[in-house]
Order: C-alpha cells, then sequence, then structure tokens
C-alpha cells in the first residue's frame, strides 16, 4: 500500500500512451446495447438520428475536456478539474466549492459505476437465451450473478498490477468488441437483410405531436442516448497516468469518437432495418440476436461464436467502467471529498480499495434484475456530473486568475458558449427529461434510487471533512512534539561539557 506521489498523482504512474488510452476507452460503443431497443420504442427509426446529434454533442463537449485535460494534466478528468475549478472558485478547504466539485465528481462516478452491473445483466440475459442447458439450470439474475462474480473478480486481479497491464488486456478486448459489432453493423447491408422501407416508412411516430409531453420525452431519450454516445470522455480520465497528456489525451478523445459516431448510427440503422422498428421493440433487450440469427442462421457455429465474441467484448465495457470509476473515486479522495481510504494504490498504482467498493456496490445493483432500470437511474447521475462540469469549464474562461494558465489544447473561440450551451442542456433540461420518462416507463423507483445515491453523498462528504480535521489535528499535534524534541536536544547542545 503506498500513498507517496511517485510521477502520477497520490500513487498513480504515468504508463500509458494515447493507444492504450483508447483502446480502454473502446469499450465505450458497446454502451449503444441497452438502448438499441429502448429508444425507437419512443422515437420510432428517428432513434438513428438521434445518436448522430447525440455523439456530435460528445465533440462538442469533449473538446472542451480536451482543453481541461491538457491544462489540468494532473487531475483524472472530468471529475478531476472539477473539483480543482469549483474548490477556486469558492475557496476554503471545508466551503461550499469543494461540496460543489465533490458531488460533481460523485454524479459521475454513479453515471459510470453502474455500467458493471447494467453489462453483467446483459451478459446474463444472453447466456440465458443462447444456452438452452444453461436456462434449464438457472435463472437469468442467477446467470448475472454469477457473471458479475467472475468478471469482477478477473478484472481486480488484471488490473492489480497496474494501468498499463489493463491496458494490454484492452487490446485484446478492444479487438475482439470491435469485430462482432462491425459484423453485425456491416453484414446485413452486405448481405441485403436490410430494408430501407423500415427506416423510411416509419421514420417517427405516427402519434407524434410537439406538445410539451413529447418535448419532455424527447429530452428524455436525449438524455439517455447522452449517456452512452457521449461517454469517450473517459479517455480523458488518465490524465495522471498519460506520459504526454497534452497530446495523449487529445488523440485518445477524437480516434475514440470518430469511431463511436460511425458505429452508433450504423448500428442502430441496421437493427432497425433488419426487424423494423416493430421488431426492435419486441426484442428490446438483445436484439442483436435476431439480427445474427437472420444473416447467420438460427443456428449454427458462426451464431455462435459471434454472440460469444459479442459478450466478450461487453468484459470491454466493464473494464472501462471498472477503470473510470475507481479513478474517480481516488481522485475525490484525493481532493479531500471522500474519505482517505479511497487514496490508497498498491505498489502497482491501483486504487485497490476503490475497485473492492465498486465491486461489492454492483452486485447489488444487480439484485434490481433490470438494465433499463439501473440504466435510468446512472442517466440522472451521468448527466447532472456533465452540466456541472461544463459549468466549470465555463468558469475557467471566464475567471481571469486562469488567464495565463498554458493550454497545449486549446478548443476554437467561442467556445465557452457552446459549453454554456451544452450545460444547460443537460442541467436541468435533460435531467427533467430523464427523470420524465423514468416516470413514464418504469415508475418512481430508478429516480428514488439516483436521488438517494446521489443525496448520500453528502453526509459522507461532512463525514470527510471532519475526518480531514481530526487528521490535521493529530499532523500539527506529531509537529509540535517533534519541535518540543528538537527545543529539548538544543537545550542539551547548550550545557556545559562537564555536566553533559
Amino acid at each position: 500500500m503506498s500513498e507517496k506521489h511517485v510521477d502520477g498523482v497520490d500513487g498513480l504512474k504515468r504508463s500509458i500512451d494515447w493507444k492504450q488510452g483508447t483502446a480502454i476507452a473502446l469499450g465505450v460503443p458497446l454502451l449503444i446495447l441497452p438502448s438499441l431497443g429502448y429508444l425507437p420504442l419512443y422515437v420510432s427509426a428517428a432513434a438513428i438520428l438521434i445518436w448522430a446529434l447525440s455523439t456530435l454533442q460528445g465533440f462538442f463537449q469533449n473538446t472542451a475536456y480536451a482543453e481541461m485535460a491538457t491544462t489540468f494534466p494532473k487531475t483524472s478528468g472530468v471529475p478531476g478539474f472539477a473539483q480543482q475549478i469549483y474548490a477556486d472558485k469558492y475557496p476554503g478547504r471545508h466551503g461550499k466549492g469543494k461540496l460543489i466539485g465533490g458531488f460533481t465528481a460523485w454524479s459521475y462516478w454513479f453515471g459510470w459505476n453502474p455500467i458493471l452491473a447494467i453489462f453483467a445483466l446483459l451478459v446474463g440475459g444472453y447466456l440465458h437465451e443462447l444456452f438452452p442447458a444453461l436456462g434449464a439450470a438457472f435463472t437469468e439474475y442467477q446467470l448475472s450473478l454469477g457473471a458479475g462474480v467472475v468478471i469482477f473478480g478477473g478484472l481486480f486481479a488484471v488490473n492489480w498490477f497496474g494501468l498499463k497491464d489493463g491496458a494490454i488486456l484492452s487490446y485484446f478486448l478492444a479487438a475482439l468488441s470491435l469485430i462482432p459489432l462491425v459484423i453485425l453493423t456491416v453484414a446485413p447491408f452486405a448481405t441485403g437483410h436490410v430494408e430501407m422501407s423500415n427506416i423510411t416508412g416509419n421514420w417517427w411516430p405516427t402519434d407524434w405531436a410537439w406538445d410539451m409531453h413529447h418535448i419532455l420525452i424527447l429530452f428524455g431519450v436525449f438524455g439517455i442516448a447522452h449517456w452512452s454516445a457521449c461517454a469517450w470522455e473517459t479517455a480523458a480520465m488518465y490524465g495522471p497516468e498519460y506520459k504526454n497528456p497534452s497530446k495523449d489525451a487529445p488523440k485518445a478523445l477524437f480516434a475514440c469518437g470518430i469511431i463511436c459516431l460511425l458505429l452508433y448510427v450504423l448500428m442502430q440503422a441496421s437493427v432497425i432495418g433488419v426487424l423494423g422498428v416493430d421488431g426492435v421493440i419486441a426484442e428490446s433487450v438483445s436484439p442483436l440476436i435476431p439480427v445474427a440469427q437472420a444473416v447467420f442462421g438460427q443456428t449454427g457455429i458462426m451464431l455462435t461464436v459471434v454472440i460469444v465474441m459479442l459478450m466478450a467484448a461487453m468484459v470491454l465495457i466493464i473494464q472501462t467502467a471498472y477503470l473510470g470509476s475507481s479513478r474517480a473515486m481516488h481522485s475525490m479522495a484525493v481532493e479531500g471529498n471522500l474519505p482517505r481510504m479511497f487514496r490508497h494504490t498498491n505498489s502497482h498504482g491501483t486504487p485497490y480499495v476503490s475497485l473492492i467498493v465498486i465491486a461489492v456496490f454492483n452486485l447489488f445493483l444487480i439484485s434490481m434484475g433490470n438494465a433499463a432500470a439501473v440504466l435510468a437511474a446512472s442517466a440522472i447521475g451521468y448527466t447532472i456530473a456533465h452540466g456541472f462540469s461544463l459549468f466549470a469549464y465555463v468558469i475557467t474562461k471566464n475567471n481571469p486568475a486562469y488567464a495565463d494558465l498554458k493550454r497545449p489544447f486549446l478548443a476554437p473561440k467561442g467556445w465557452k458558449g457552446v459549453g454554456l450551451f451544452f450545460g444547460l442542456f443537460n442541467v436541468p433540461l435533460s435531467v427533467i427529461g430523464v427523470v420524465y420518462l423514468n416516470s413514464l416507463e418504469i415508475g418512481w423507483t430508478s429516480t428514488i434510487v439516483a436521488f438517494g445515491v446521489l443525496g448520500i453523498y453528502v453526509p459522507i462528504w461532512f463525514y470527510t471533512q471532519h475526518e480531514l480535521k481530526r487528521h490535521d489535528k493529530e499532523a500539527a499535534a506529531i509537529r509540535s512534539s517533534d519541535h518540543d524534541l528538537d527545543d529539548e536536544a538544543a537545550d542539551l547542545d547548550r550545557l556545559p561539557d562537564p555536566i553533559r
């Protein structure tokens, strides 16, 4: 266990380049899977347009984050610079700036953290549907829980040895994930299974009206899509661990963004083109399975191989979320916004306490048994985090105290307005929309869970401030004791030699 500053921040080590950062973040395209059947339920084939616009929103937001990642290279991405900026804006060791920054980071953590549970549930669902023997012997919940234990435990073991080894695993998993995604996206077009009339003939719901009800639904749909399509900002999380953060962070961000833009648009188009809107809604949990069956036949080795590869690819997005949320917790502890135990790293620079807590928390979330419900709760935290993070970016552009900071990557002129626009789009508009959408679809459980988890941060933060004060008093007492011993030694040095 080590807390000393190595060459990153509080034990984090500068060990990866932009290619490794991209590989870790390449699990992000998998985030479309829980929503492939969800968005068409509300906006039909226009879901294709929603994904395109949401990914472009990611480019606007992540351009601001790329500037922040290079301006504050020792902070861990979005939660790191948000904490620093709000603390600077409202100074005071235990003041409201620390609370606002800490809450932003906590919201971000809650946005990413449940991905482990969501994809463990999806893996369990795929296993239950693909392998009848397993489906007969175990319930879907049991398979999901077992998948969670195995995946979380395996990733903990691999990442115990540092981010560099986790990045090596990500190279393998990235290839494994992109292959089935590309196959299931491109093959239906190549084999003629995509019927364009399924898209053009059902572009927008027939009962759609531009009233307040449907506008709130649209904001909610954008909030859910934002959770997936903008998530490649995670490539900026590893600022303290990039060898050359001023160049590595922007390269990793934009490389991942281009891949997401292509895959998100084409994948939704492929699924709707093959199954039609009604077919996608009927298979809302795992629409890629009937697409694969349409292309490769109802049974066969190729079908099984592609689906197994897809499930293996889900391990990559779980790894992406696992690493990103653990760095968020570590960053919060370093900034004094979570208890000191979350600062602990092992000799390889791994924040292992955070990894353990995240794994246990997600095993609990799996008990909700519904990936859509977990996602809906998670999206509230994620959207709040990005709203406040973009407001933090605006602060750095307005505050003269930041005027002289080196900005190796500088967003285009006028980006302050872009940041403010999307900050307000996220908070309050998309947050209100997601809450409204939740109330229509799955009741109030997800919203209650979301605001419950977000709200519990306040007493945790006050406990942390109490812990810091106690630690300061203990440190001051030790310094005072050392000073008294030094004075006593000095008095002895002044005594005449015979007496000594």
